[in-house]
C-alpha cells in the first residue's frame, strides 16, 4: 500500500487544483471565490485530504484501508491501435466509498476513486432489448464537456428485467464475516439490517442459508423456504462478532453448500459480507483469487459487499467479485442496502454473463481516443472472441455506461512515445464516412458456454447530450477532478454541478439530486482547505 501524496505537500493545495474543483483564488490570501470557470489544469497538480479527526480516521496511510494503484487509461491513436477491447462492469462499491469520505469530511484517495463504478452507480433509460435478446445497446455522441475541441462517446447497454414472478427461484448463501474487526455499528450491525431487507424481497419458494466464518466457519442456518422467514431472521439477528478472520473458510464451506442445495434452473449465489481482513487460514490474494476461480465452474455467482471504514480491504473484495462472476458494492448505510436489495434486488438474478466490448474506431474521423475507466477491466483483443475468458454479468435491470473521449482528425494530440508508423498507408475511409466507431458485444446466457454477439454503428455529428448522457458526464467529470486526472482538461466541480442540476428530470430514488449534495460537499472540503 503506498501514500500518493507526501506528507509535506498536504499542507498546501495549489491553485489549479482549487480551480478545478470549481473555487478560484481571490488574490494571495485566504479568500476564495466558489463557482469560478478553470481552464486547463496541469498535470500532476496535488490536493489533500481534509485534516478532520473523521478524514485522519479515513486516511488509508494511517489506517488498514487498502486500495491498489489505478494506471488511467491514456489517449491511444486510432491509426495504431483501432480496437479497444473491455469487459462489462457492473460494480457500484467506489461512488458509496467516496461518499462515506466526503460525508465523514474528506476527499477521498485518488485510488478510490473508479470513474466506470461512479457513472454506473446510476441508472439509465436505455430501450429494453428486443425479442429474445437478453440486452440492449445504445450509442450516441457529444460534445465533451471538459474539452471543447473533443467529443465524448457513449456505449449503453440495459438489461432485460424480469416481470414480476417471472424471476427464477434463487438459492442464496449468506457468507457473513463475524470476526472481531467487524463489531462497530457500521459493521456486523449494518450486515443484519442489510440482509433483513433482501429477506423481505424473497419469494416462498426461494430458498436461504447462512455461514458465517471467525476463526473457524460454520453454518447458521440450513437451507430454509423462503416463505419461513422468521427462522431466517432469527438465524442473522443470532450473530455476534468475535474471533480472527478465517475468509477462506468461510467461502469454502458457503459454495459447498451453495453446490448441495443448487437450484437448477435458478439463481445460485453466495452473498459475502465483509471489511475484507481475512487473517487466518488462505490470507494471500493470489489463492483467495484462485480459489474463488475455481468454485465459479459451479454456475455459483458471487456478490461481494464491503463494510465499514477504517479497515476496508477495497481491492481485495474487488478482486474476489471479478474473480467469482460477481459483482461489488460498498454499503456505507442503510439507504444504500436499501438500492442494493430493494430497488435492485432482482439484479440478484443474472440475464447475461461473460459481457466484453471491442470498439473499433475509424481512423478517418477519430485521431486518437481515451476510455475513461474500466482500467481493471481491460483485456486483449484477441480475448473478445475467447469464450474460455471470464468477463462481467449483467443482473436483471442492470445498466453499463462506456464513455470515450474522442480527438476528431484535425485536432491535435500528443501520445507521447509513438512515433510515426513506417508501413502503414495514410486511412482511407471504408464505409460510410460519418462512422466515427463500431461496438461489438459478446455475452453468453446465464448458464450457456457460447457466446452470442451484438453490434452497432455510431455515426453523425453528435449534438448536445441528451438528460441521460449530460448527467452521465457530469458524473465522469466530477471523477476527473476528485482524481485530479492528468486528462482532466478544463473540468471543475462547479461545472459538472450546474450540468447535472440540470439534468435531474429522471431521478429513480432521489438518487441524482442525492449526487448533487456530493458534488457541493466536495466543494465544501476544497474551500476549507
Amino acid at each position: 500500500m503506498s501514500c500518493h501524496w507526501p506528507l509535506c505537500l498536504r499542507r498546501f493545495i495549489p491553485a489549479a487544483v482549487l480551480a478545478t474543483l470549481g473555487i478560484a483564488v481571490a488574490g494571495c490570501g485566504d479568500r476564495f471565490k466558489m463557482g469560478a470557470p478553470a481552464g486547463d489544469a496541469p498535470a500532476g497538480a496535488e490536493r489533500k485530504s481534509a485534516t478532520s479527526p473523521e478524514a485522519k480516521a479515513g486516511d488509508p496511510a494511517k489506517t488498514g484501508e487498502a486500495y491498489a494503484s489505478i494506471v488511467e487509461n491514456p489517449f491511444r491513436l486510432a491509426q495504431a491501435a483501432p480496437l479497444s477491447t473491455f469487459s462489462a462492469d457492473v460494480n457500484s462499491a467506489s461512488y458509496s466509498n467516496v461518499r462515506r469520505f466526503l460525508t465523514n469530511g474528506s476527499l477521498p484517495p485518488r485510488d478510490a476513486v473508479f470513474l466506470a463504478e461512479l457513472v454506473n452507480y446510476f441508472t439509465y433509460r436505455y430501450p429494453q432489448p428486443a425479442g429474445d435478446a437478453p440486452v440492449s445497446l445504445t450509442l450516441d455522441l457529444a460534445p465533451c464537456p471538459w474539452k471543447a475541441d473533443h467529443q465524448l462517446a457513449r456505449v449503453g447497454v440495459r438489461a432485460k428485467s424480469f416481470e414480476p414472478g417471472e424471476a427464477p427461484r434463487r438459492n442464496l448463501v449468506f457468507l457473513v464475516d463475524t470476526s472481531g474487526s467487524m463489531s462497530p455499528e457500521n459493521r456486523l450491525p449494518l450486515v443484519k439490517q442489510s440482509l433483513e431487507l433482501l429477506v423481505h424481497q424473497l419469494r416462498d419458494d426461494d430458498q436461504v442459508s447462512v455461514v458465517t466464518y471467525a476463526g473457524d466457519s460454520r453454518v447458521a442456518l440450513m437451507p430454509t423456504p423462503g416463505s419461513k422467514k422468521d427462522a431466517i431472521l432469527a438465524a442473522l439477528h443470532g450473530l455476534r462478532a468475535a474471533g480472527g478472520t478465517n475468509g477462506a473458510g468461510g467461502i469454502t464451506k458457503a459454495y459447498e453448500l451453495a453446490r448441495a442445495s443448487f437450484v437448477g434452473g435458478g439463481t445460485n449465489r453466495v452473498v459475502l459480507c465483509t471489511d475484507g481482513d481475512f487473517n487466518v487460514g488462505v490470507v494471500s490474494p493470489s489463492e483467495l483469487d484462485q480459489m474463488i476461480e475455481r468454485e465459479r465452474n459451479s454456475q455459483v455467482f458471487l456478490t461481494v459487499l464491503g463494510f465499514g471504514m477504517g479497515n476496508l480491504k477495497n481491492d481485495r473484495l474487488e478482486s474476489l467479485a471479478r474473480k467469482g462472476n460477481g459483482h461489488y458494492g460498498y454499503i456505507d448505510t442503510l439507504d444504500e442496502a436499501r438500492r442494493v436489495f430493494v430497488e435492485q434486488g432482482a439484479a440478484l438474478s443474472v440475464v447475461a454473463k461473460d459481457v466484453k466490448f471491442q470498439v473499433e474506431f475509424n481512423p478517418a474521423r477519430v485521431a486518437a481516443y481515451r476510455l475513461l475507466g474500466y482500467e481493471n477491466r481491460l483485456l486483449r483483443d484477441e480475448d473478445f472472441k475467447n469464450d474460455k475468458v471470464d468477463a462481467g454479468d449483467l443482473g436483471s435491470g442492470h445498466t453499463v455506461t462506456a464513455l470515450y473521449e474522442i480527438v476528431p482528425v484535425g485536432v491535435s494530440v500528443e501520445v507521447p512515445g509513438v512515433d510515426p508508423l513506417k508501413y502503414q498507408a495514410p486511412p482511407q475511409p471504408a464505409g460510410p464516412a460519418d462512422e466515427w466507431l463500431t461496438v461489438r458485444m459478446r455475452y453468453k446466457a446465464p448458464l450457456g458456454e457460447t457466446s452470442k454477439e451484438l453490434s452497432a454503428a455510431l455515426r453523425g455529428s453528435g449534438g448536445p447530450a441528451a438528460e441521460d448522457f449530460a448527467f452521465a458526464a457530469a458524473v465522469a467529470e466530477w471523477g476527473l477532478v476528485l482524481r485530479q486526472s492528468e486528462y482532466r482538461g478544463g473540468a471543475n466541480a462547479a461545472a459538472a454541478l450546474a450540468r447535472a442540476e440540470a439534468a435531474c428530470g429522471y431521478d429513480p430514488g432521489g438518487h441524482r439530486h442525492a449526487f448533487l449534495d456530493l458534488v457541493r460537499k466536495t466543494m465544501a472540503l476544497a474551500a476549507k482547505e
